[in-house]
C-alpha cells in the first residue's frame, strides 16, 4: 500500500519592516583660513606629476606659438574654497532629490565660529545664496576655537530631537598646521559630527597628522551617532566630491568607518577580472 510522502516544510520568510528614518538638519562648518585658498591640482597634472611609462611623445592639440610650442590659453585656478563650494552645491541636491525634507544651515570658522545665515531651510535658493558667500580670508588665523561651534550644535540638536529629526555637523577644515581646540566638557551627545580634513603634502614646517589626531579626538567626544573623518592631501577637487558623497549616507543607515569599502576603485577590479578571464585560454608552452 502507497503511503503520502512526507510534507515538505514550508520555507520561512523573512522580512524588515519598513522603518521611516528621520529627517536630517545638517549645519555645514567651513574653515575659512588662508589655506582655503590653496590652489588645487587638475587632473592631468596630477596625471603629469605621478610620471608615464609611455615612451612616446604626446602630440600638441594646439596651434604652435612662438619657438616651436604649443600655445597656452588662460589656465583657470581652481581653489580650495572654490572646491568645497561646488562640494556643498552637489552635496544640498543630492541629499535634497532623496528626501526634500531635509534642511541645511552654514557656517564658517576663523579664529571662532561664526553664523552665515541663521536657521535652517530646505529652500535650495537658500542654500545656493549662503554657499556662494563663503570665501576664504586673506588672514591665516593662529587658532581654531571649536567650542562655539560644539554650543550651537546643542542647542540645535535639542530642537531637532524635539521634532523628530537629527542633527548634523558637517566640518570643512583646510589647516595644516593649527590643531583645533574646543572646551566642551559636556558628556550627553546629541548630535554627529563628519568631518572633511584638507590639507598639504607633510614637510618640515607642517604637521597635518598631529592636525589629524586631534580632529579624530574631536569627533569622538561629540558625535552621537556613527561619524566619518575623511582626508586628502592630493589637491584633486575630484577626491573632495567623491568624499562628499560619502557624507551624502545617513547616520542611522551607516557601518563602521573601519569597514567602509566605497567607493571601489574600476581600474583594480579591471586588472582583477583579466587573470580570471585567462584562466579558460589554452596553456601557452615557453618551449621553441
Amino acid at each position: 500500500m502507497a503511503t503520502d510522502p512526507a510534507p515538505v516544510p514550508a520555507m520561512r520568510c523573512y522580512s524588515l519592516p519598513p522603518v521611516r528614518l528621520p529627517a536630517e538638519d545638517i549645519l555645514f562648518c567651513v574653515d575659512v583660513d588662508l589655506e582655503a585658498r590653496a590652489e588645487m591640482k587638475s587632473a592631468a597634472a596630477a596625471a603629469a606629476s605621478s610620471g608615464s611609462t609611455s615612451t612616446a611623445s604626446p602630440q600638441p592639440t594646439q596651434p604652435a606659438g612662438a619657438g616651436g610650442a604649443p600655445a597656452a590659453g588662460p589656465r583657470t585656478v581652481v581653489r580650495r574654497m572654490d572646491a568645497v563650494r561646488q562640494a556643498l552645491l552637489l552635496f544640498v541636491h543630492s541629499k535634497l532629490t532623496m528626501c526634500p525634507e531635509h534642511r541645511f544651515a552654514f557656517a564658517s570658522l576663523g579664529e571662532t565660529f561664526s553664523m552665515v545665515k541663521k536657521g535652517f531651510s530646505s529652500d535650495a535658493g537658500f542654500a545656493m545664496e549662503a554657499i556662494h558667500s563663503l570665501s576664504a580670508s586673506e588672514t591665516r588665523y593662529a587658532m581654531a576655537d571649536l567650542t562655539q561651534l560644539f554650543m550651537t550644535a546643542c542647542q540645535e540638536g535639542k530642537r531637532a530631537e524635539s521634532q523628530g529629526r537629527i542633527l548634523r555637523v558637517v566640518l570643512i577644515y583646510c589647516r595644516s598646521s593649527t590643531k583645533p581646540q574646543h572646551q566642551w566638557p559636556v558628556k550627553p551627545k546629541n548630535f554627529t559630527l563628519d568631518i572633511i580634513y584638507l590639507h598639504d603634502k607633510p614637510n618640515p614646517d607642517n604637521c597635518p597628522q598631529k592636525v589629524y589626531d586631534a580632529l579624530v579626538d574631536v569627533l569622538e567626544h561629540v558625535s552621537q551617532y556613527e561619524g566619518y573623518i575623511l582626508e586628502t592631501g592630493q589637491g584633486l577637487a575630484r577626491v573632495l566630491f567623491r568624499q562628499m558623497c560619502i557624507l551624502v549616507s545617513h547616520p542611522l543607515q551607516r557601518c563602521m568607518q573601519d569597514d567602509l569599502d566605497i567607493p571601489k576603485q574600476v581600474a583594480k577590479k579591471i586588472v582583477a577580472a583579466e587573470p580570471a578571464q585567462n584562466e579558460d585560454a589554452a596553456p601557452v608552452s615557453s618551449q621553441q
